[in-house]
């Protein structure tokens, strides 16, 4: 398990006396082309910024295929990476920071508030299109003559072109002039994510050689029992990563302790749910949420500051990791070779992909949203068309989860002596690159369309980070009830619902959750600090708690 360097020798530097071996030099010489590769994604990110045209992924993709295309050249067609990458590497190091800074900054206001909209996209909508997707692949492989595969691999082709990358229309959406938009087109990806892995893992650990009723229920409760306990498992640690850090007061002597203490439990979270055989993305994603709803408050404002960038610093480094290989390895020539000798069955095999791919969406985002639309009892709140089309364009996208996922069952360290299976990896590498590259590129032009661009009023919209929404209030007040009365019994009895639950929760959380688990209002303060001389008086311990308002000054 571990990323090896490809004719360059291993990664470890085992040291033979005072010198280095030449297999590890070679090694060190392969890492420090890849470190300055990523600072070069970085650089020329950050310079393509402004147009907001392609994002660092695109630019990872690119340089990767430059890089792979000069290493050709260099090697006279003999290898086109510098790392063979091994999909254990990335399920453990560069998956959990990828999944949990999504939980850890998502929005939850607007996140809770649209939870309803979310789930229908996020989990009915990915079983849809996961069965759309399987069924295409049954009936359109065998027409190009594609070696027979089996029941397993076909489902496992509609979990893994299931799993979207929502990043790039993402950065072009504004969540200020968009926020309704915005939410549900984040939180459907990172739910989206979660149910694809979920699937995959299910359809793993599932014997369907003998495929019949039976054995679909117990897929069936495969699917909800790990979708069940990998979100009481996040949730579980991440209350007690609250609770641990309230009572426990590691701020008086030393901020460094609990931050290092919220990203070891943190990723505690995953590797516990990774032994017990559930699904650690969705055990992450949920520890990230309530992380941010109760841990985060718990620590000094110090401390938020560290933790948001770091956890944001490294699922951006993991991203750009990945898609940097992705563009490597799309010129493997040992994999093209062993697919076919033309590129046209991997080109043709991506091609109906991204068409089952396009139909799966449309198959769900129209009629879910519809359907989202009549529990919604004002007209700003409703997806409109234009919304449903940027929607389901957002969802075209294929990335990370995608390429890990076809790595974990097609590939063994990253290498495959299978004809099928090689064939399968190349067009996942296609159906990745074109939907990146493609539909990034054209994402902007369509949203500028779809929904043309306001006048800006203040001379800061560009500057504002990505991660702000965990430095604004993060729950915000009851949406308010009666204004706009719905219009048939059907609207009354799902937005009574949507707003009973709503305010059920949030009577919960006030009055039993937060007073032992901290949150917004629960404000830590250090010994001497400004705050405790602020706050600090005749029966209030050295960590206590402040008003509402004194917090959201904080938070």
């Amino acid at each position: 398990m571990g990323i090896m360097g490809a004719d360059l020798g291993a990664l470890a530097l085992k040291y033979t006396g005072m010198s280095l071996s030449v297999s590890d030099y070679d090694s060190i010489v392969a890492m420090n082309i890849f470190v300055a590769l990523l600072c070069g994604c970085i650089v020329f990110g950050h310079l393509l910024e402004g147009n907001r045209w392609v994002n660092e992924s695109t630019t990872a993709l690119v340089m990767g295929l430059i890089t792979g295309g000069v290493i050709l050249l260099v090697t006279n067609g003999v290898n086109s990476r510098i790392l063979v990458f091994s999909e254990d590497i990335f399920f453990i190091y560069l998956l959990p920071p990828i999944i949990f800074n999504a939980g850890f900054q998502v929005k939850k206001k607007q996140f809770f508030r649209n939870f309803a909209t979310i789930t229908l996209f996020g989990a009915i909508g990915t079983l849809i299109s996961f069965v759309i997707i399987s069924l295409g692949a049954m009936g359109l492989f065998s027409k190009l003559d594609v070696d027979p595969l089996q029941l397993g691999d076909y489902l496992a082709i509609g979990a893994i072109f299931s799993a979207t990358d929502s990043v790039c229309t993402l950065q072009v959406l504004n969540q200020d002039e968009t926020p309704l938009l915005y939410s549900l087109v984040f939180g459907e990806g990172v739910v989206n994510d979660a149910t694809s892995v979920v699937l995959f893992n299910a359809i793993q650990n599932i014997d369907l050689d003998h495929f019949d009723a039976f054995v679909l229920l117990q897929l069936i409760g495969k699917f909800l029992y790990l979708l069940f306990t990998s979100t009481v498992l996040g949730i579980a640690v991440g209350l007690l990563s609250a609770y641990t850090i309230k009572k426990l007061c590691f701020a008086r002597h030393s901020t460094d302790r609990e931050v290092a203490i919220m990203m070891l439990m943190a990723y505690l979270s995953y590797m516990l749910s990774m032994l017990l055989d559930l699904s650690g993305i969705l055990t992450v994603f949920f520890c990230g949420i309530v992380m941010s709803h109760y841990t985060w408050h718990n620590v000094t404002e110090s401390s938020r500051v560290t933790t948001k960038h770091t956890f944001a610093t490294l699922s951006f480094i993991a991203e750009l990791f990945l898609f940097l290989y992705v563009g490597m390895d799309a010129l493997d020539i040992e994999k093209w070779r062993l697919a076919s000798s033309s590129p046209k069955k991997p080109i043709a095999l991506s091609a109906i992909i991204l068409g089952l791919v396009m139909l799966g969406r449309a198959a769900f985002v129209f009629p879910l949203s519809f359907i989202s639309n009549l529990s919604k009892k004002e007209a700003r709140l409703k997806i409109s068309l234009r919304q449903q089309v940027i929607i389901w364009w957002a969802g075209l996208m294929r990335g990370a989860v995608s390429i890990a996922l076809a790595y974990n069952k097609f590939t063994t360290s990253g290498h495959t002596a299978v004809r099928v299976n090689a064939i399968m990896i190349t067009s996942t590498v296609i159906v990745v690159l074109f939907s990146t590259m493609v539909f990034g590129l054209l994402t902007k032009p369509l949203i500028n369309l779809l929904i043309p661009p306001r006048p800006s009023n203040t001379a800061d919209g560009s500057s504002q980070s990505f991660l702000d929404p965990l430095l604004s209030s993060l729950l915000g007040s009851d949406l308010d009830i009666g204004q706009y009365p719905p219009q048939t019994n059907l609207e009354l009895l799902l937005t009574i619902q949507t707003r009973s639950v709503h305010r059920v929760w949030r009577k919960f959380d006030d009055r039993f959750m937060r007073p032992m688990f901290g949150g917004r209002g629960f404000v830590p303060f250090v010994p001497g600090s400004p705050v405790e001389r602020s706050t600090h008086g005749p029966g209030l311990g050295s960590l206590g708690t402040v008003t509402e308002a004194e917090a959201d000054d904080h938070s």
